[in-house]
């Protein structure tokens, strides 16, 4: 997004071409998201026949003082720029408007036309922006809350360190992006200061040295002095800065490309060379070294680990912790190898023992259940013989039916039927006791009863 170094572009160019020169339109989008707190026509009235007299910054922020207030406050924002007509400003590259798209583009959100026939507008292509009428925009939120700016007031490295050391638990690079500590730093100046500095953008800010401190400080001063005096244009940016190669973790064609540019201060090289890039899918080399991109301060993060290293206790504990993390994944793993090997053991220990128990209930059922076994193959061998003669006395009763009494046939078919019940249930019971699986001398029994049956029925084929 637009950082300091982008804004005050803006800055300079409305102070260049746009100071005493009265308003004579204005056009305010009717949108309420970017257009905070006041109306679009109440907005434009505001403005109309007003002379600009000044164009202030601080941070991301720009306003313009008017002769009289309320004055015109931007907040730039994710894609917020300024485009003056005729005129080329520096515009952070998603925010830019194509030369040939209507004018005002279709994204303006504020736009005034100057006596002179000079025009501006200030576009927001994602509606990230913010756009306030105020009386003060120095003396209220979000400009009050602003940390000093790091361009126009910047810190001595005594109140560096002081500042740095109340913050014990913040990584450096949150804090370089916390806009009340420190003014006008965004992502990718927070990477490259870090960068030249090589610190670690998780170092905790109060662990930071003296010497680190003052070294952070002038990387700081340096890369937004710098920054700021091309302009903010990257392609004049120096060679050796993580800028040009940061980018490179999406997917890309390998882009080689030199121009010589000149540089506008003598405290740097006067033939700066473009940027030279490297892009490989998911990798990003500078001087030979990877770079790596972590999520920090919550935002995508790109440093060198080979230059950029954690010191002191934090980064020794930050080493423990990372091991007992590998040991446990470790062991996690090979408990859930050993488990995934001893399950079949111990599912065939379980069917083993399971197996094991159902052989030994059978034959304690069948040492329990002996005696009575023993007693009923005995009573089943003395009816087996009364069964086998009772065919014959029924035979003899038949023939002397006419002899005999009704009376004593009568007796005789109620105790063989009265032997034979006490059989099935004898036997019933035994089936029980051997789990539904009936003896040999069971069966033998039940064919011999059947037959003898046969001869007072008619024969039923039946399958046992």
């Amino acid at each position: 997004m637009p950082e300091l170094p982008e804004v005050e572009a803006a800055r300079r160019a409305i102070q260049e071409n746009c100071l005493g020169k009265k308003i004579k339109k204005s056009v305010v989008a009717d949108d309420s998201i970017v257009i905070n707190g006041v109306s679009a026509s109440d907005f434009e009235a505001a403005l109309l026949g007003k002379t600009i007299v000044a164009a202030h910054r601080k941070g991301k922020n720009l306003w313009l003082q008017l002769d009289s207030p309320p004055f015109p406050s931007f907040q730039f924002g994710m894609a917020g720029a300024i485009y003056i007509k005729g005129v080329a400003v520096t515009k952070y590259k998603r925010s830019a408007v194509k030369e040939d798209d209507e004018w005002p583009s279709k994204y303006s959100k504020v736009f005034v036309e100057l006596d002179g026939g000079m025009e501006f507008s200030f576009t927001d292509k994602r509606r990230f922006a913010k756009v306030r009428l105020l009386k003060d925009p120095a003396s209220v939120p979000p400009i009050s809350e602003l940390g000093p700016d790091a361009l126009l007031e910047p810190m001595t490295d005594d109140e560096l360190v002081a500042s740095l050391s109340k913050k014990k638990k913040v990584a450096i690079k949150a804090l370089l992006l916390n806009q009340s500590f420190i003014s006008g730093i965004g992502n990718w100046i927070a990477d490259e200061v870090l960068y030249q500095a090589r610190i670690h953008p998780e170092q905790p800010a109060a662990t930071l040295s003296r010497e680190c401190c003052a070294t952070l400080n002038k990387c700081i001063k340096e890369v937004v002095r710098y920054a700021v005096q091309v302009d903010a244009e990257s392609s004049r940016f120096p060679l050796e800065w993580l800028f040009h190669y940061r980018w490179g973790k999406k997917p890309g064609k390998v882009i080689e490309k030199a121009v010589e540019v000149g540089a506008d201060s003598s405290q740097f090289p006067s033939n700066w060379i473009f940027h030279s890039r490297e892009k490989k899918p998911g990798e990003a080399f500078i001087d030979g070294n990877q770079i790596e991109f972590i999520l920090s301060g919550g935002r995508t993060t790109a440093f060198v680990p080979e230059l950029q290293k954690e010191v002191g206790n934090h980064a020794a504990k930050k080493v423990s912790k990372q091991r007992k993390q590998s040991t446990r994944g470790k062991g996690n793993r090979d408990g859930n190898a050993d488990n995934n090997v001893d399950e079949p053991e111990a599912d065939e220990d379980n069917n083993a023992e399971a197996t094991k128990g159902k052989k030994r209930r059978k034959p304690q059922g069948q040492v329990k259940k002996s005696p009575a076994k023993v007693k009923s193959e005995e009573s089943d061998d003395v009816k087996e013989e009364e069964v086998e003669e009772s065919p014959a006395k029924v035979k003899t009763e038949e023939s002397n039916d006419e002899e005999n009494d009704n009376g004593n046939d009568v007796k005789e078919e109620e105790v063989v039927e009265e032997e034979e019940e006490e059989y099935n249930v004898k036997n019933k019971r035994s089936k029980k006791e051997t789990d539904g699986k009936p003896s040999k001398a069971g069966k033998s029994r039940k064919k011999k009863v059947r037959s003898n049956q046969k001869s007072e029925k008619k024969p039923v084929k039946k399958e046992i």
